[in-house]
C-alpha cells in the first residue's frame, strides 16, 4: 500500500506574547520589528494548522499528469474543504523557527525533498528510525512503540483521553467519528498504567 505523504498546509499562525515589552500577537506569522522593540523574544501560545489536501504517492501510471503523486481533497470532506487543527505551544515555536529558516514549498509543504516536492519514502523512513533510536529505549526500539510515524495518531488520541479530553472533540481534532476513535485509536500509550491507576484511585477516595 502506499504510504501517504504529509497534507498541504498554510503556513502555521499561532498567538504569542512578546517577552521584553508584553506585546500580544493574534497571528506570529505577520510579527515584524518595532520602533520600540525587536520582539526576538516570544512566548508561544496555541496555534493552527490548516489542512488543505493530501497527495498520496499512486505511482505514474495511475495519475492524470503522469506524476507519482496525486493530488487529493481531505478523506471524507470535498475537495475544496479544509480542516482546522489546533497545535500546542511548542510545535508552534517549532514550525514558526523552520519556515523562518527554510521557508515553504510552492504548495505550502514544510518538509520537502531538493528540488521542492515531496520527499522520497527511503529518506523519511530512514530519519525515522534514525529518530526512534536516538530518542528511545533499546526494549522500546524493538518493540511495536512508534514503529510507524502513523503511529502517533493513536498515541495522540490515547494521550488526549487520559487526559480527560472529551471522547467527542479529540474524534473531531482527529477528523473522523466517535465510533472509529473508540474503536481503532484509543490504545493504551507505553507507560501510561500508573497514571490510569492514579485516577482510578482518586476516583475510588
Amino acid at each position: 500500500m502506499a504510504r501517504p505523504i504529509p497534507p498541504r498546509t498554510a503556513p502555521p499562525t499561532g498567538r504569542g506574547r512578546c517577552v521584553d515589552c508584553g506585546a500580544d500577537f493574534d497571528d506570529l506569522a505577520a510579527v515584524k520589528p518595532s520602533a520600540s522593540c525587536d520582539h526576538e523574544k516570544i512566548e508561544y501560545r496555541w496555534g493552527r494548522l490548516v489542512l488543505a489536501g493530501t497527495s498520496p504517492r499512486a505511482g505514474s501510471h495511475w495519475t492524470d499528469d503522469g506524476g507519482s503523486h496525486e493530488r487529493r481533497g481531505l478523506k471524507h470532506r470535498a475537495r475544496q474543504e479544509t480542516r482546522t487543527v489546533p497545535i500546542p505551544p511548542r510545535l508552534v515555536e517549532l514550525l514558526c523557527a523552520h519556515v523562518e529558516n527554510h521557508g515553504v514549498g510552492p504548495d505550502g509543504r514544510f518538509f520537502r525533498g531538493l528540488h521542492g516536492g515531496p520527499l522520497s519514502e527511503s529518506v523519511y523512513d530512514r530519519w525515522w528510525k534514525l529518530a526512534r533510536k536516538r530518542t528511545l529505549t533499546e526494549a522500546q526500539v524493538l518493540s511495536p512503540l512508534a514503529r510507524r510515524s502513523y503511529d502517533l495518531r493513536h498515541a495522540a488520541a490515547s494521550l488526549w483521553l487520559n487526559a480527560g479530553v472529551p471522547p467527542t472533540e479529540v474524534a473531531r481534532r482527529l477528523g473522523h467519528g466517535v465510533a472509529v476513535l473508540l474503536r481503532v485509536y484509543a490504545n493504551c500509550i507505553d507507560g501510561g498504567d500508573d497514571t490510569i491507576n492514579d485516577k482510578i484511585g482518586d476516583a475510588l477516595g
